[in-house]
């Protein structure tokens, strides 16, 4: 049994800062549509 890492959820807040400070280079595909739709489109929304 390993041990897991506490995430945010994804889309929230917390979730979208750490992808901020996380290298570009490192997100997969997956997260860069997550961040697309939660952190971008949510900025643009306010």
């Amino acid at each position: 049994m390993g041990l897991m890492a506490c995430s945010p959820e994804v889309g929230s807040e917390q979730w979208c800062q750490e992808m901020d400070d996380k290298p570009k280079g490192d997100w997969t595909a997956n997260q860069v549509g997550e961040y697309a739709e939660h952190c971008i489109f949510r900025k643009t929304q306010k």
